[in-house]
């Protein structure tokens, strides 16, 4: 699909607001399950829309012991506030130690059953069933989602309850189990947030921190909760929370939801009692981020109250973007390109001219021919990469402003082993990956202008394609090549101080698309969002918005695009995606249709 020539605009995918409505949906047994012999799908429950509770049957009595295991299977996919009906299953340990919170894997079609006789005779009191699948995802105690891949192989153990005579299950796999589609119905990405450390930021900010709730079984008691047990483990060497250690709900609290008023009151216990004014207004702050995140439009004021029912503070919307610097960076005044003269050119969505006009500054007077950019997150400065990918310059986006020196050189033999395109995080430091196959590094300039540092880098597997720093300053977004194969990774930045200044290094990188065999192009979209241009094994070239812990996103991706070698978006989701495609330089409108902004060009970006 080509694009079409006209004025530019935001396409793509809104977050979406789940609301648990009225309404429920009885599970009955969805398939046979053979006692013997070849093993069969037991079908997972059908889709439903959102609004809807779905709550399963318990054990019929006098049920065989297949109809026990599929019950059960199907009791997991269900809505039930504390699995009650999937317990109803279960017998002796497996009834007192099973813990559904443990974790939850996620195959990618409901487990497959293979039931074998455990006892000499038919008439024995025990029955074993294996179950199979296919690993798609594991989601850990904290609600952290990890992709995952590999054969599921676990089984459940059944007898005969000499009370009743009825079959249950007396041991059993830990956690949860059930197929991608159930688990897309029943549970929802949510963005905790919690503060940039100082040593890692420099200025108070937020850094999202996504986890999974059960989206129709009190969601916004669980985000609440789930925020107040703090980071998740990967994310907590380098962010902080403001609530107390042990702060908690107060014990009896009702299911959290906002009033009339989109006020949300949250009753604390005594670990909060005795906070300042100061503190309890980063608390709230975290709280209305987070809560806002999961209802956009529901929440506009947090009140906190500590465990006599006395108010604690009140903070609003205005107030909590004072308090911290949620989302810094992300209203961008003006989309960047190369033109076809190698100028550093820029367009501004506000403006109804479309044509873009050279920037202010040595780089937008062509000195020196460019291949790429990055601009400052306050859009007062940008540096650019030589057209041979050779040297990297720093200059300031004022009429007048000379170029100077390069502040960086790469000695690789040819312009695909030197400089990638640079980002800028949001401390005001600059980062750019050195490809010479000689000496490969990641690099950091302090302020833009510092000596290059090199970043450590422990585990770093391939070399870096690509890179891109979150506005948080404490994740940076990785396509890493070996053997040929380009995947995407997200890593933890930790910053520290020794006698050369700061240092850094990117740590515990994770996949992101580990579907992808060719990644090409990427861009953050959003706090905890990027978009992807990749190539599954066999398949053909496709956008699509990932995770950054490497869960889907729900929906389609941006409307297709043929050739597309470059990607740039915004933090801001309502500012439209630019590529660099086979029609040159396109954005894409609110109509979801790509629009040609000029047909010679390159590289395009946004502040970062």
């Amino acid at each position: 699909m080509g694009a079409d020539r006209g004025k530019s605009g935001r396409g793509g995918p809104v977050r979406a607001t789940a609301y648990v409505g009225i309404g429920a949906v009885l599970l009955a047994g969805c398939a046979s399950m053979p006692d013997s012999g070849d093993m069969r799908n037991v079908e997972s429950t059908p889709r439903q829309d959102s609004q809807v509770r779905v709550f399963a049957l318990p054990p019929a009595d006098d049920a065989e012991p297949r109809e026990i295991v599929q019950g059960f299977l199907e009791a997991l996919t269900s809505d039930d506030l504390k699995y009650e009906t999937a317990r109803k299953y279960l017998t002796g340990d497996a009834l007192k130690l099973w813990d559904p919170d443990e974790s939850t894997t996620v195959l990618a079609e409901a487990p497959t059953p293979y039931a074998q006789i455990t006892g000499e005779r038919p008439e024995t009191d025990e029955y074993q069933y294996k179950l199979f699948g296919k690993k798609v995802a594991r989601v850990d105690e904290q609600h952290a989602y990890t992709p995952t891949s590999g054969e599921y192989r676990r089984t459940v153990h059944l007898t005969r309850v000499k009370e009743t005579r009825q079959w249950r299950i007396d041991e059993l796999p830990p956690g949860v189990v059930l197929g991608r589609s159930d688990f897309e119905r029943n549970y929802k990405s949510i963005n905790k947030y919690y503060f940039t450390s100082a040593a890692q930021s420099g200025e108070p900010g937020t850094v999202a921190d996504p986890v999974y709730v059960r989206s129709q079984v009190n969601p916004v008691t669980q985000v609440v909760r789930n925020l107040l047990r703090g980071p998740t483990r990967w994310l907590n060497p380098v962010a902080r929370t403001s609530f107390p250690s042990g702060t908690a709900l107060r014990k009896g609290t009702d299911p959290l939801a906002p009033d009339d008023q989109s006020r949300l009151v949250v009753p604390l216990n005594e670990k909060a009692d005795r906070v300042s004014d100061s503190r309890c207004e980063e608390m709230a702050a975290q709280l209305l981020f987070t809560v806002q995140d999961y209802m956009p439009t529901g929440v506009s004021e947090v009140e906190l109250q500590g465990s006599t029912g006395a108010r604690l503070c009140v903070l609003g919307e205005d107030r909590a973007g004072i308090i911290a610097s949620h989302g810094f960076g992300k209203s961008a005044e003006y989309q960047y390109f190369i033109d076809g003269d190698d100028k550093l050119v820029r367009l501004s969505e506000r403006d109804p001219v479309t044509t873009p006009t050279p920037v202010p500054g040595a780089l937008g007077e062509g000195e020196k021919p460019l291949r790429a950019a990055a601009v400052s997150r306050g859009e007062d400065r940008a540096a650019g990469v030589s057209a041979d990918g050779s040297e990297l310059y720093v200059s300031p986006l004022t009429a007048g402003g000379a170029l100077g020196e390069p502040v960086l050189r790469s000695a690789g033999a040819t312009a695909k082993d030197r400089l990638t395109t640079p980002s800028w995080d949001g401390r005001g430091d600059l980062w750019v990956a050195d490809r010479d196959p000689d000496h490969p590094r990641l690099l950091v300039l302090a302020d833009g202008m510092g000596e290059p540092l090199e970043v450590r880098t422990p585990g770093l597997g391939g070399r870096i394609e690509a890179v891109r720093v979150a506005a948080d300053g404490v994740r940076v977004a990785l396509i890493l090549e070996d053997e040929g194969k380009r995947a995407l990774y997200v890593g933890r930045i930790e910053r520290e101080d020794d006698a050369e200044g700061t240092t850094g290094s990117v740590v515990e990188l994770r996949p992101v698309t580990p579907d992808l065999e060719d990644v090409t192009a990427m861009s953050w979209a959003g706090d905890s969002q990027l978009v992807v241009v990749g190539r599954e094994p066999g398949g053909v070239q496709q956008m699509r918005y990932v995770r950054v812990d490497g869960s889907p996103t729900p929906g389609s991706g941006p409307a297709s695009l043929t050739g597309v070698e470059e990607i740039a978006a915004s933090e801001d989701e309502s500012q439209p995606l630019v590529a660099h495609s086979a029609d040159g330089v396109v954005r894409l409108s609110p109509e979801a249709r790509w629009q040609t902004v000029v047909k010679e060009g390159s590289a395009p970006v946004y502040p970062g």
